[in-house]
This record gives C-alpha cells, sequence and structure tokens, in this order.
C-alpha cells in the first residue's frame, strides 16, 4: 500500500523517492514508492508531474491500494532525490480549492447541485450543473460570492472522519467508513481526496470565462489564479490591439464595435440587393441572347469559380422565362459545378439534362424536372456543351 504523503502536506514539492519496486506498465516504465507526495489522477483532477532522479514522471495513477509512477526511462531501486512540477501542481490546487468554492456558492445562491466536475491548471475547469441555462445576472451574483471568499482569505481544512453524519456535507458521500473531509472554514464541507491550498486567498481570483449547454444540463469554464492572469492579459491584449486599430480609446470600444456591426448589416443587406439587381440583369441579357433550338431557347454559360448558390439563383431566374431551359457551369480547373433548370412550359426535364451532362464526368448530382444540381472532380471541360442541343432536342 503506498501512503500519500500529499494529503498530509500538499504544499511540500521536493522529497526523497525511495524506489522499491520496478514493474512494466502499458503506458511505460513504472516504479512503486511506499510512500509519495506525487498526486494520481482521481475524483476530477488530474495527476503531478515532475521529476524522480534523472527520470521525468509523465503519469501517476491508482491500482488498488498502489500508486503507479510512470517514468520515460528506467530507473535503478533505491533512493532518489523527487522533485514535483510546482507551477502544474499549484495551478491545480488553485482550481480544485476554486471549484470547492464555486460549487459552494452555486448551491448557496442559486441551490444548484454539483453534478460533475474537470480540474485542470492548464485549460479552464468545468463544473455541471443541474439547470439548462445561466443568467447574466446569476453568473455575476455567484461570481461576487465566490471572490469574496477568497478576499477574506479563510482556512482550508482537510481532516479525516469515521461518522459522516458527524460533518455537515454540502453533498454527502455515498461510501461509508473513513471519509476525508476538505472544510472551507465556516462555509464548506465536502468529502475529496484531492490536493487543496491552505487558504482561499491563495485562490487569488475565479472568473467564469463561458457556460455551454450539455443535454439539459449547463456547463460553466472558469479559470482560477495563474490562470486566471493569463486570460485577463490576453483579453486585454485583444481589447488594447483593437482599440488602437480602430484609433479609440478601450472605455469607446463596445459602442464603437456596436456602430459598426450596425452599418456592416446595413451594408450586408444593400450588397445582397444589389448582387440580386446584378443577378436579374445577367438573367435579361442571357435571355436575350438565349439560342432557338425548335420551338424552345437554350441560354448556355461557363463561369470561373463561380460558387454554385449564386449559379442555382441565376438558373432560376432563366427559368421563369417561358420556353427557356438554362444550362449553367462553373469550373475552378479542378472541380465542374453544373445547374439545370427548365421552364414550366417545356417537356424537358431538369435532372435528366443533369445526368446526360455529369455521365463524362463521372459526377454525381440531383434535382426535379424544374431545376437539378451537381459537380465532379475533373481537369477537362472542352466538350461539355457539345451535345446540349441534342439532349434539348431528344430527351
Amino acid at each position: 500500500m503506498t501512503k500519500k504523503l500529499y494529503f498530509d502536506d500538499p504544499m511540500r514539492a521536493e522529497f526523497t523517492a525511495e524506489v522499491i519496486e520496478i514493474r512494466k506498465h502499458a503506458l511505460g516504465f513504472g516504479v512503486i514508492l511506499p510512500s509519495t507526495f506525487f498526486y494520481s489522477t482521481g475524483g476530477g483532477q488530474s495527476h503531478d508531474t515532475g521529476k524522480i532522479g534523472s527520470t521525468r514522471v509523465v503519469d501517476v495513477i491508482i491500482e488498488g491500494d498502489e500508486i503507479i509512477h510512470i517514468l520515460d526511462k528506467e530507473i535503478d531501486l533505491g533512493s532518489h532525490p523527487a522533485k514535483i512540477d510546482w507551477k502544474r501542481r499549484f495551478a491545480n490546487m488553485q482550481h480544485h480549492t476554486g471549484q470547492h468554492i464555486f460549487s459552494s456558492a452555486f448551491w448557496t445562491e442559486l441551490g444548484l447541485e454539483t453534478l460533475s466536475s474537470h480540474i485542470s491548471g492548464e485549460t479552464p475547469t468545468t463544473i455541471d450543473f443541474n439547470k439548462e441555462a445561466l443568467s447574466d445576472e446569476e453568473i455575476a451574483r455567484v461570481e461576487k460570492v465566490a471572490n469574496k471568499m477568497i478576499f477574506e482569505d479563510r482556512a482550508v481544512k482537510a481532516y479525516f472522519v469515521e461518522n459522516k453524519d458527524s460533518v455537515p456535507f454540502r453533498r454527502p458521500p455515498k461510501v461509508d467508513g473513513e471519509i476525508r473531509v476538505i472544510e472551507i472554514e465556516g462555509y464548506d464541507y465536502s468529502a475529496c481526496g484531492g490536493t487543496h491550498l491552505p487558504q482561499t486567498g491563495m485562490v487569488g481570483m475565479l472568473k467564469i470565462v463561458r457556460t455551454e449547454r450539455i443535454n439539459q444540463k449547463t456547463r460553466i469554464h472558469f479559470v482560477a489564479g495563474w490562470q486566471a492572469l493569463v486570460f485577463f492579459d490576453e483579453v486585454q491584449k485583444a481589447a488594447q490591439e483593437s482599440a488602437q486599430f480602430l484609433a479609440i480609446g478601450i472605455d469607446a470600444l463596445k459602442a464603437t464595435i456596436e456602430n459598426q456591426h450596425t452599418q456592416l448589416k446595413s451594408a450586408q443587406n444593400e450588397l445582397k440587393k444589389l448582387r440580386e439587381m446584378k443577378l436579374e440583369m445577367e438573367a435579361q441579357k442571357m435571355a436575350q441572347l438565349a439560342e432557338a433550338v425548335d420551338d424552345k431557347w437554350l441560354a448556355t454559360a461557363l463561369f470561373e469559380n463561380r460558387n454554385a448558390g449564386e449559379l442555382r439563383s441565376l438558373a432560376m431566374k432563366l427559368r421563369v422565362y417561358p420556353g427557356m431551359i438554362a444550362v449553367l457551369a462553373a469550373f475552378d480547373g479542378e472541380k465542374l459545378s453544373l445547374v439545370t433548370a427548365c421552364a414550366d412550359d417545356v417537356d424537358n426535364n431538369a435532372n435528366d439534362l443533369l445526368q446526360k451532362h455529369l455521365t463524362p464526368f463521372k459526377g454525381r448530382g440531383g434535382g426535379d424536372k424544374s431545376i437539378a444540381q451537381g459537380g465532379g472532380a475533373t481537369q477537362k471541360i472542352d466538350d461539355l456543351f457539345k451535345h446540349t442541343k441534342e439532349m434539348v432536342r431528344y430527351l
């Protein structure tokens, strides 16, 4: 059985590791110590990393009552200096302590129970709650309470109890026997086997950076401590660079962006109208230049790098002309896009015309009597319209 020394002193980063067993493991080279300060993955918190002797500890897992340290290379039995990656450990403790604070704040303020959490000092930590959505007011309210708890710098205690009924747990544990309690003085009691800071003030700050809906649950993503500082640095840098680009102060950024968004939306609407007018005029010109095929009119065109959506819009405008059949194509050097359209008063079928045109190129597509669309990969389209008039006459 490996003794978990991090339970008693989570702030310790260096110790002497006594390697008593070497074990082959699917994840790498594993060693067993009689006691360790390296935290193993569990309870939603990721494992510690660091060094034992000259080897790197890349993973720490628990199997039964043993903790296996996965190393990047072999090591001899005996005593070796060990050092935990303190930056990673401290960030994990900031986030795990922050998770307890947030979970308690959501419970006391909104009556929301934590369903699950994932602790990470490298990416935002997540907590899931049994509610479909959170309002901005609710988030601000919980953040205020959580950060107040940090600023009060309350003691965080860890101890074991035999009787779970002797502790006012926020969420009663499902197991009996010896239970490890994490107590935020005068505020929260949780059953937990993770590493935590001795004072809430060491969390620094808590900030919810986004929320998302997962089925009928809400997941919050939050940052704490050093990660919060990195997050605010990135936000400030983005705001400053954006304000500089717009030649304004940061305080005017929101109003300026809103104003430009309104102007952009208006310009996009105007552009859409102009494009529609342009397509209408283009369709009129193509109709005027359409070739007579018996009692029908045939409009064909090959465009370079024109998107399929615009081809379809143009074909739809052409098919309103009596007796009109349109076969429109776009080619970018590697891919052919094709749209066929038939007026209501002709007996031709647009889908049949499409399939006949695509067959030589092994293209795919479909549609109905009125309009059809498809395409395929090809490098040569010289004969695309070679048999189009025959198809119009006999298909």
